[in-house]
């Protein structure tokens, strides 16, 4: 179906139409499982809701997105009726468009939206999960033509979002990839760190199945660093590219974390959301949550641990602690409100000193200190500072400390020769490129940036595959 061009589009109707969102799942019913949250758009709503958009020559929400995906050409075939044409936009710039509908912040295209300033803003990510989940589902995903083979051998270390997007750029350019994934399950930080209630695991699981029906070789339970070096891959590969994200969690460091009841975010999330043949053997065990929760921290992956406990049996209680204000966490609002929208309890300006146990070695409470804002820091936040003689002690039952992430360093075993930067990621010439100090060896995602969000992870790896292809071939 053709799609109409930018002058023949009447504007101030479009303007005027009724918008017509995704919805969500009431909060008393999605508490209570860890299905998704999101209902999609049905195929009238979304041609209608498509159907608003203003088709802006200069597109600020393509612009916006990271994958620069071209949303006015698919939001056209969309409200046109042609689903497959609009998926098929979607792919040619996003090797996860389901994916990205789903997680994606709103301050990527939506708010750029040309009709936010009238308060209308179209719901560019729900439409883009609609119609990649609807064309998957009723017609599949037609597997691209492969580039004639060219001889050469590319190790993918990590099979996250970035890892597999290299692994499926270079498989469609005629590259012999192999991906090698220290977990039970490929996914990465799709099935391993963002929650079922956000992602559905079916959706990760099609992208999977559909990477290897085109030639993809996943080995799972292999970890770089100790059942393989990479100096061993680089003796054995042409190129490896290094996508391990930024998995070791930062800790407290204070008296009592080791004490039973006390959990990092990543296995809470872990235990708490997959089955437990997704799960390393240590975690396999049921948890153990008491009624009484408190998270500590105040990112994205803080919020997910709070409404993860929620939907916890025999929970009562949920808060999250945070040493600044609201207004510096780092969280997107839109998890903040659906925390607020489960009964999520927030406390600002209040950081742990210290956690107390009973005779079993159980944790039993967390003593806090109040907090004030001081001048801001390196981050542009104003910095915390201590309150003396204000200092409050309350029972608790559980503890989960969201504090932050780093690359981890056992994947770099054996590699002296590799610059690292600050907080241990990995120095590159440039994000674009990927090129560490190491020949043959590239990187790109939370390994190259620190912990991010995960479309910027995806175009910075599409970018680098590129690079990787250009240097296999020469």
């Amino acid at each position: 179906m053709a799609q109409p061009t930018p002058e023949k589009v009447d504007r101030k109707a479009r303007s005027q139409l009724t918008p017509v969102p995704a919805k969500t799942r009431p909060p008393d019913e999605r508490v209570r499982d860890f299905r998704e949250i999101l209902i999609l758009h049905t195929p009238a709503e979304a041609r209608a809701e498509a159907s608003r958009c203003l088709q802006c020559a200069n597109a600020p929400c393509q612009q916006a997105c990271p994958l620069h995906n071209d949303i006015p050409q698919a939001l056209g075939l969309l409200a046109e009726g042609d689903f497959a044409g609009a998926a098929a936009v979607y792919r040619q710039t996003n090797p996860l468009p389901e994916v990205c509908g789903r997680v994606c912040p709103e301050r990527f295209c939506q708010d750029a939206c040309t009709l936010k300033r009238l308060g209308k803003p179209l719901d560019t990510r729900r439409l883009e999960a609609f119609v990649s989940t609807y064309v998957r589902e009723t017609a599949g995903v037609p597997l691209p033509e492969i580039a004639p083979a060219t001889g050469t051998r590319v190790a993918v270390v990590g099979a996250g979002p970035a890892g597999l997007t290299v692994a499926e750029t270079l498989t469609r350019l005629g590259h012999r990839v192999v991906v090698f994934e220290q977990y039970p399950a490929p996914g990465g930080m799709m099935l391993y760190g963002i929650p079922r209630f956000k992602l559905g695991a079916e959706i990760v699981q099609a992208k999977i199945a559909w990477l290897q029906a085109l030639g993809i070789e996943i080995r799972c339970h292999v970890t770089v660093g100790r059942d393989v070096t990479l100096p061993q891959l680089l003796a054995e590969y042409d190129a490896v590219f290094l996508g391990t994200g930024a998995q070791e969690q930062y800790r407290a460091d204070l008296p009592g974390e080791t004490l039973a009841g006390i959990y990092d975010a990543t296995q809470f999330l872990c235990r708490a959301n997959l089955p437990p043949e997704f799960l390393p053997q240590a975690w396999q065990a049921p948890l153990d949550v008491g009624p009484r929760v408190h998270v500590i921290g105040g990112g994205n992956t803080a919020i997910d641990c709070m409404r993860t406990a929620i939907r916890l049996p025999g929970v009562r209680e949920v808060t999250c602690y945070y040493r600044r204000s609201m207004q510096e966490m780092p969280a997107e609002p839109e998890e903040y409100r659906h925390a607020l929208e489960e009964w999520g309890n927030f406390v600002w300006l209040a950081c742990p000193v210290e956690f107390l146990g009973d005779e079993a070695g159980r944790l039993r409470a967390i003593t806090y200190q109040r907090m004030k804002l001081g001048d801001p820091d390196e981050s542009g936040r104003c910095r915390p500072e201590c309150v003396p003689g204000l200092e409050i002690t309350l029972e608790v039952n559980t503890a989960v400390l969201a504090l932050g992430y780093r690359p981890a360093k056992q994947p770099l075993a054996g590699l002296t020769e590799l610059r690292l930067g600050r907080g241990g990621v990995i120095e590159v010439d440039a994000p674009e490129t990927g090129r560490t100090s190491v020949p043959r060896l590239f990187a790109a995602g939370d390994v190259v940036h620190g912990a991010h969000l995960l479309a910027p992870a995806v175009a910075d790896a599409l970018s680098v595959a590129r690079v990787m292809d250009a240097f296999l071939r020469a």
